[in-house]
């Protein structure tokens, strides 16, 4: 600990000494900076040349990775370790999509032969609803599937169904119902055909409330379009850690997919909980998925510290949150297709390392977790970008683009690429005051107008920025892609000394729900003044 304390400190010095300096001197002094600060692994290509550091703040920081003792916290999750210790679980996401040659051992049971067994049942699944071979009630083959689940049952599976759309083919349309408001659920059904939609049901425990409440909606629309509970179950299946509440609840063996408790919600679209992706992409898309994952795994394992992708973004959040103190970082895909990627993230980073409390208890003596936030551009550029900018706040970002679009329009995505590059130069160099006055004089102002227009159009720049690339947002490509952010967010955790895999923060909300619940379905108005909102509730239904 007490190297951990030195290094903080140097750290803060360091950020000291740079906090004048300014990156596009840095760049102008350094012909090399960019071949020193990118790197390639597999499908995704990583220029942070664009950040406020240098030699001597990277070599600190991984001398910090090193004291946390990263690698042997890393080695000890591939290997099937119960790391996440408030749950007494395994954390074995990358079991996942480890080859059929793979071994990890759980409790003394290979758990990859496992995940290969469940596989080959989504193949068979899948290929039987995608060739139509496996029909509804009705006799008819499915056209449409409703995913129901909430959190990562929803969040990971629809944003890879929306990013790799041009993979579908002949696949059945996809959608999503996650909100327990009605109206999701009502607006998805009414454009749908009871007789050619099949449901699937995820939930890991099969109790969650919403994706229950949900359920039964569609089961209570199936009922009015079929009769019979028998011919409702025709077009639904579970994916459940707890097989044995969906069989309570009437399915069958056959109709129950698998997943294991070592699975996180939000790392488990790898899972039989990406059953959705697999229907809508094709099998052999959805190993390409999981092997662009299996590449990045490998590289975090193989690759040394300091050409790390995972450890250098990782390295580079906790610079910005702990030394700069940077309270959210922006997540920009320049690509419509992976719009639905920053609340992925959010999912992913914020309720992973949204922790107060080290591993041994303690209380956190840094801020954790920053905020994610983003949208796609060139959107963004028309609504945020301006606090970006010229805010006050120093918001670092990531920018990702592919290198080819997925449409024959070449010149239109020319533009999107110009975009994504010039955000990026011009968040690190903005303008200097010589550059706004010389274009201001040039245009004719003058006198007290030039001094007013010169602060108002003065870009500081200094804004750090990552350029995330890759060549084209294939299955595999993707797959690299979410895994470099899973391990991102593993290494910050174990730099901060949280668990990154529990979320008991989820849970005091949805406790104190069931009580407010039964009030609500009681409706019992109180007799006085009401002394609360739930009172004034009852009262004014």
């Amino acid at each position: 600990m007490r190297d951990i304390d030195a290094l903080w400190q140097r750290l803060q010095a360091k950020q000291k000494q740079l906090h004048n300096v300014h990156m596009r001197e840095q760049c102008a002094a350094d012909d090399a900076r960019f071949s020193r600060y990118s790197l390639q692994a597999g499908e995704l290509f990583l220029d942070y040349s664009k950040n406020r550091i240098d030699d001597e703040a990277l070599a600190l920081m991984i001398e910090l990775v090193e004291a946390s003792g990263l690698t042997e916290r890393r080695d000890a999750m591939f290997a099937g370790a119960k790391i996440n210790q408030t749950e007494g679980r395994a954390v074995l996401h990358t079991a996942l999509r480890a080859g059929p040659e793979a071994r990890v051992d759980v409790d003394g049971c290979n758990v990859v032969s496992q995940v290969h067994a469940e596989l080959q049942r989504i193949e068979d699944f899948v290929g039987a609803v995608r060739a139509g071979q496996l029909k509804g009630a009705s006799g008819q083959a499915f056209t449409d599937v409703v995913n129901i689940g909430i959190g990562g049952s929803d969040l990971g599976p629809a944003m890879v169904c929306e990013a790799l759309r041009p993979y579908r083919g002949d696949g059945p349309a996809l959608h999503f119902v996650s909100n327990v408001d009605p109206v999701q659920m009502t607006d998805t059904l009414a454009g749908l055909n009871p007789a050619t939609t099949l449901f699937i049901i995820v939930s890991k425990t099969f109790t969650t409330q919403e994706t229950m409440a949900n359920a039964a909606l569609a089961q209570q629309w199936l009922l009015t379009a079929f009769g019979s509970q028998e011919q409702v179950l025709q077009h639904c299946v579970a994916v459940t850690s707890n097989p044995h509440s969906a069989q309570a609840q009437g399915f069958a063996p056959e109709q129950t997919f698998l997943f294991w408790d070592w699975v996180g919600g939000r790392y488990s679209l790898w899972s039989s909980v990406g059953l959705s992706i697999a229907l809508a992409l094709g099998m052999d898309n959805f190993r390409a998925l999981l092997a662009g994952a299996r590449e990045t795994d490998e590289h975090f394992c193989e690759a040394p510290l300091a050409d790390n992708m995972p450890v250098i973004l990782a390295m580079l959040g906790v610079w910005y949150r702990n030394f700069w103190s940077a309270g959210s970082h922006a997540v920009l895909p320049y690509s419509q297709r992976l719009s639905r990627l920053p609340a992925f993230l959010q999912q992913l980073d914020m309720e992973s390392n949204g922790k107060q409390v080290r591993m041994d208890g303690r209380p956190v003596a840094c801020a954790t977790g920053p905020v994610i936030w983003g949208e796609p551009g060139t959107n963004g550029q028309h609504a945020f970008y301006q606090l970006l900018h010229q805010g006050t706040d120093l918001i670092p970002c990531d920018i990702l683009f592919a290198l080819e679009g997925d449409t024959d329009c070449a010149a239109e995505h020319r533009i999107l690429i110009a975009n994504a590059i010039a955000q990026g130069e011009a968040l690190m160099c903005g303008k200097t005051t010589e550059q706004l006055r010389e274009e201001l004089v040039a245009a004719g102002v003058e006198g007290e107008q030039l001094a007013l227009l010169s602060a108002h159009r003065n870009f500081p720049g200094n804004k750090p920025s990552n350029s995330l690339v890759f060549k084209r947002l294939s299955p595999k490509a993707l797959g690299s892609l979410i895994a470099l952010y899973e391990h991102k967010v593993f290494c910050q955790g174990v730099i901060w000394g949280i668990n990154s895999f529990d979320q008991w923060g989820v849970e005091l909300g949805k406790q104190l729900a069931k009580g407010v619940l039964d009030r609500l379905n009681k409706a019992t108005p109180a007799d006085s003044k009401p002394a609360s909102l739930l009172d004034w509730v009852v009262k004014s239904r």
